[in-house]
């Protein structure tokens, strides 16, 4: 039987850009009038409840006014909707509207809502274009840079999904101002590990400023629109840096899951009544400690981050009733387990990552000694 050789080689340019700024609908709409996605004349905006109600009804009505074909396919807010059946509903409605190849989405709210509507984009038609409006601090830290777009399960987080650059992001600083404290406190779990991955600088940055994120359930003042500009920016700047360097995660892009491989795994176990900043903060509490038995850092850095992390209020302990035998059991599904071994990323001190042997950045921990430091996080 014959052979054949398909050659199949491309040279792709998935760059974009990222606008930080107060109340971003004023370049949106030029931008998407301007030809942001070009060839494309049907726009669908995807977002949760919460945010049709704050800002998707606004956004439609100024898409129509400009002229644009739209509608707003809605889901309810939460983690725990951010699921393969959440994706196939909004499909068929999609479908039910009659949305083709000419079609585009608007990902409009937090991280929940990029990552399934980014994954929608990635496999509707085969693939059609998207772009990013954030609205919470934790998907301007976590979800604007990257590409990466996924579902979850009952078992495991984030599992199922692809990669799928948008056409741009637009992080409004602005509309943290309708945060509750504790979504705040879910999107500076993710800042302060991006500080400590990457930027000693901006770690101590967030010493000298986190409380201006608190508060405002109680009094109403605004962020101070200065901090809020730099934290959006030095997140994207740190992460920016990291994804370009390793856009499909082979290698240096693993750091980026600073805390994760135990925070991960607490979320589907406590059935994601923990937020995602907050299983962040506990697994990067975990990582700490357990990195300090192993000699990666030290006592007066570890104290420094458990500091900050008291100070915004986030969890550093398991949560109570969990077996240590079902939390490995889950950290064992984590997407950077190979061969049956759990590896884990460790901070180098502050600001810095440690690298291993061959150059790697994560390395395998045996489950007994994650026994023995999980026993201790309670």
């Amino acid at each position: 039987m014959p052979t054949f050789r398909v050659p199949l080689k491309a040279t792709i340019d998935d760059s974009y850009d990222i606008e930080i700024g107060e109340r971003l609908f004023d370049t949106l709409i030029p931008d998407l009038t301007g030809g942001l996605f070009p060839g494309v004349h049907r726009l669908a905006v995807i977002t949760d409840r919460n945010v049709e109600e704050l800002y998707g009804r606004e956004l439609l009505a100024l898409l129509e006014r400009a002229g644009l074909a739209a509608s707003m396919f809605s889901f309810p807010a939460g983690e725990r909707y951010k699921t393969r059946e959440t994706k196939a509903a909004i499909e068929d409605s999609l479908l039910d509207a009659g949305y083709g190849r000419d079609s585009a989405v608007i990902a409009l709210g937090g991280g929940v809502v990029s990552d399934l509507a980014g994954f929608l984009a990635g496999t509707f038609a085969r693939g059609i274009p998207f772009a990013v409006y954030a609205t919470t601090l934790l998907a301007a830290a976590d979800a604007s840079i990257g590409g990466k777009t996924a579902v979850d399960t009952p078992r495991v987080t984030n599992i199922i999904g692809l990669f799928h650059q948008p056409k741009k992001v637009y992080i409004d600083t602005h509309s943290w101002n309708t945060l509750t404290d504790a979504e705040i406190r879910n999107g500076l779990a993710e800042t302060v590990k991006h500080a400590c991955l990457g930027d000693r600088s901006f770690f101590e940055y967030l010493e000298g400023h986190v409380d201006a994120f608190a508060g405002r359930d109680q009094n109403g003042r605004a962020i101070d629109p200065e901090v809020a500009a730099r934290v959006a920016a030095s997140n994207c700047m740190i992460k920016h840096k990291v994804v370009a360097g390793d856009v499909r995660e082979k290698n240096l892009r693993q750091v980026l899951n600073l805390g994760h491989t135990l925070g991960r795994a607490l979320e589907p176990l406590a059935n994601y009544t923990l937020s995602h900043g907050e299983a962040v903060s506990i697994g990067l509490a975990f990582q700490l400690k357990l990195g300090e038995r192993l000699g990666y850092v030290g006592a007066a850095d570890r104290d420094r981050v458990v500091k900050l992390l008291e100070r915004i209020g986030l969890p550093m302990s398991l949560p109570a009733g969990l077996p240590v035998e079902r939390i490995i059991a889950s950290m064992h599904t984590d997407k950077k387990s190979r061969r049956g071994e759990i590896r884990f990323v460790f901070q180098k001190g502050i600001g810095d990552m440690m690298r291993f042997e061959g150059g790697a950045y994560s390395r395998p921990v045996p489950d007994g000694v994650l026994a023995s430091v999980l026993e201790e996080s309670y």
